[in-house]
């Protein structure tokens, strides 16, 4: 298999992890192709990166670690899921997004070992373990919000609420259509959306949330069965995305990193 087979098999899965890390799809798929183009350069760094999954995004984090990407968008175009929450994203990139959350987003969202994870961040077993309870401690701190959940399987819909609202959220509405969806944030104002991609009338998840962004700024965080249709990089795309079938620790860990970066808040 060619090295561009080996890293394009992989790629959108760092794309997911860049744009969550990042809180920005412009800014996350900036360092992605930061990430190549320092690979071009380097013969060394593209040898490694055809090694695999973790060789790639440990590849990545060199790059995330030691170099500023200018990812300002000079156009003077609005997103349509962008808006303030880019903005808000921006700022938060100044002060840089802390280890704890690499580590937990990395276990979580990407899944790999906490062996695994050391390799990417290059530090110990233990270093990491210590650095993802940090993080799941940090969450357990985090102020609450309500959130609007756009699902049309009932179970998987029954099974979000239960997970929101055991971090302490609240659920200001439950809608399996983009009627409906559009109908709750008029009336509620949500200060996060879970958003499903295909929705119970055939109407899409991304429509619905186009809707919303057009009321109200908000982070959204969708959830598909096939995430790398929505991770090319060509087009505007989500920022957080979770794959279907999920486990609790992922949207958690999704939720924090949405709302980390959905806060006015500066850093402490």
């Amino acid at each position: 298999m060619s090295l561009g087979a080996k890293v394009g098999t992989n790629l959108p899965y760092l794309r997911r992890y860049a744009r969550a890390l990042t809180g920005s799809q412009q800014t996350g798929d900036a360092f992605v192709r930061a990430t190549l183009e320092a690979a071009l350069a380097d013969a060394s760094l593209r040898a490694e990166i055809g090694e695999g999954r973790v060789a790639l995004y440990r590849a990545f984090n060199k790059v995330w670690s030691s170099a500023f990407v200018d990812t300002v968008d000079h156009s003077g175009g609005d997103l349509p899921l962008g808006g303030l929450h880019e903005t808000a994203a921006q700022e938060r990139l100044a002060h840089i997004t802390p280890a704890n959350r690499q580590a937990l987003l990395l276990v979580t969202l990407e899944d790999f070992s906490v062996d695994e994870v050391a390799m990417i961040l290059d530090r110990s077993p233990s270093d990491v373990e210590a650095l993802v309870q940090e993080a799941v401690e940090e969450i357990d701190r985090e102020s609450t919000t309500s959130v609007l959940i756009i699902e049309d399987e009932p179970l998987i819909s029954m099974q979000l609420e239960d997970l929101v609202r055991s971090l302490g959220h609240d659920v200001c509405g439950m809608a399996a259509t983009r009627t409906q969806a559009r109908d709750i944030a008029t009336s509620e104002t949500p200060g996060l959306v879970l958003a499903d991609i295909q929705l119970a009338d055939g109407s899409s998840g991304l429509d619905a949330v186009d809707d919303i962004l057009k009321l109200v700024d908000v982070p959204v965080i969708f959830i598909t069965a096939y995430p790398e249709r929505l991770l090319t990089g060509d087009r505007p795309e989500p920022t957080y995305l979770i794959t279907k079938p999920f486990q609790e620790a992922t949207v958690r860990a999704a939720i924090s990193q949405a709302l980390f970066f959905g806060s006015s808040q500066p850093l402490t």
